[in-house]
């Protein structure tokens, strides 16, 4: 697979955005790894949550109602969530301060679960994503995917970034940049594929020095359509 050099696409996307400085200042930074394992369990789920509720739903409109969500879950905190009967939360996904959802609000409870044994092994949620292989990004993706609910696609990636976990991001842009160069053919689920884009990614990261947030903002950023600041991928 030959690929095209991290330093051509960089300078690719700092002409569309106006130059150097501008695109660097749009750059999310991701969190150290001290700072993710210091995460609190409760902040994982309220941002898989989130996530889990904007999936087809305008973020905006999300974002506006998540201090009721806060209030109504608790504030998403484990072991209160996983306390609730069934008859609580079929209340729960009724109540109208929130968006009334019931299959997304029977998500929380999953993944609150799944933070629940991912903490009784590793210590915290946090201390688990913090220790994970920076080379399989992907197979915490797969984690995330297979062990808690509605977390496939990118709804897991899009919470690991808001929490600051450095992950790169199939999104539109990146995908398409990633098909026409022929890392990812066929589905872009598959193994295959995902395997091709983690050996992609960890090519430019040693070839850059840059994280994988980096590299795929700038990837982003390197076509489609924005050639203006716009909202991180």
């Amino acid at each position: 697979m030959a690929l095209e050099k991290f330093a051509d696409i960089y300078q690719r996307a700092a002409k569309r955005k106006g130059g150097v400085k501008q695109l660097e200042s749009i750059l999310a930074t991701p969190l150290s790894k001290e700072a993710i394992a210091s995460i609190p369990n409760d902040r994982w789920l309220s941002a898989f949550s989130m996530k889990v509720f904007q999936s087809g739903i305008s973020w905006k409109v999300v974002r506006n109602k998540w201090p009721q969500f806060e209030e109504v879950f608790f504030g998403f905190k484990i072991e209160p969530l996983l306390m609730m009967s069934d008859e609580q939360w079929d209340d729960k996904a009724a109540d109208t301060r929130i968006i009334r959802h019931h299959t997304k609000v029977k998500s929380i409870r999953a993944n609150a679960q799944m933070i629940y044994e991912a903490s009784l092994k590793h210590g915290s949620f946090g201390q688990m994503v913090a220790n994970w292989p920076d080379d399989d990004i992907t197979g915490l993706w797969s984690y995330l995917k297979k062990q808690g609910q509605r977390l496939g696609g990118n709804t897991g990636p899009y919470s690991l970034r808001q929490l600051g976990v450095d992950t790169f991001i199939l999104s539109k842009d990146v995908e398409a940049y990633l098909r026409s160069n022929k890392v990812i053919e066929g589905g872009r689920d598959t193994k295959r594929s995902l395997d091709s884009v983690n050996q992609a990614f960890a090519h430019w990261q040693k070839e850059s020095g840059r994280s994988l947030t980096h590299i795929s903002q700038v990837i982003a950023f390197s076509g489609g359509d924005n050639r203006v600041q716009s909202p991180i991928e």
